[in-house]
């Protein structure tokens, strides 16, 4: 029952944000390395508390990370939804989302480079106003390359990655954003080892860096669609939804509060 009911309130969440005039939606067309990219914007009303970018999982910039761009903008926060594959290129099937990703993620500096590219036109779009601090966030795939964008050197105040598969940083990574890691501990998919390594790197670079375990979770414990995926590794989970999502304004309120006095 519960599961129903919070499925339901996403549903509302999803509606609301889609349909009130407290945000305001755009498309923001942009290119990296050839190819016609297609980032979603999200615009709060009044002044905003603090931009954020978000990527998408392996399926591609659909309507879950469209959702959460708003449900951030509904907080206050200037959101913006990078397209990590191509204009209108997103996907249900593994097979596909498996060979973008890849292609994608392979080569790890034009990983970075085309997530960095998501990042120069959100600033050029004009909404992310001077002294503002910017953080990302990012699902399986997307928490992934917010780890890498930290990695990179990008100019970010902090990122959370939820259910990602992060690498520990390369040597001559300089590493500036706070990381905060939101992990399902049943998540077959990142296993213990793969989540030391990371950290162990992190450590030996002095980064600060968090990482909460959700118990029974799997992987994509955040998406209310995960189950219809037919995957057994991953799965909906609406504690673990509920609690990382509260943990993540946390960590905001932590991040954009040092130069603010946003609650």
């Amino acid at each position: 029952m519960r599961h129903h009911l919070w499925l339901s309130v996403v549903a509302i969440l999803f509606a609301t944000a889609a349909g009130t005039a407290e945000v305001t939606v755009e498309p923001v067309p942009y290119t990296h390395d050839g190819v016609e990219l297609q980032g979603y914007l999200a615009i709060p009303d009044g002044e905003a508390r603090g931009a954020v970018l978000v990527v998408h999982e392996w399926w591609g910039l659909n309507d879950y990370a469209r959702m959460r761009a708003r449900m951030l903008a509904e907080l206050g926060y200037v959101a913006f939804a990078v397209d990590m594959y191509g204009k209108d290129k997103a996907t249900d099937s593994v097979e596909q989302a498996g060979q973008w990703s890849g292609s994608v993620a392979g080569d790890r500096s034009q990983y970075r480079a085309r997530a960095l590219a998501g990042l120069e036109a959100f600033k050029a779009t004009g909404r992310i106003s001077d002294g503002m601090k910017v953080a990302a966030i990012g699902y399986c795939f997307g928490g992934t390359t917010v780890t890498e964008l930290a990695y990179s050197g990008a100019d970010l105040a902090g990122v959370v990655s939820f259910h990602g598969n992060p690498k520990p940083p390369m040597e001559d990574d300089t590493i500036s954003a706070a990381i905060l890691f939101c992990h399902g501990d049943a998540d077959p998919l990142v296993p213990d080892d793969v989540i030391k390594a990371a950290t162990d790197g992190l450590d030996a670079k002095g980064v600060d860096w968090q990482l909460i375990r959700y118990a029974g979770a799997k992987h994509a414990f955040s998406n209310p669609k995960a189950d219809t995926y037919g995957l057994a590794p991953v799965g909906y989970d609406e504690q673990a939804d509920q609690r990382s999502w509260s943990h993540m304004r946390v960590f905001f309120d932590e991040l954009f509060a040092r130069d603010t006095d946003h609650d």
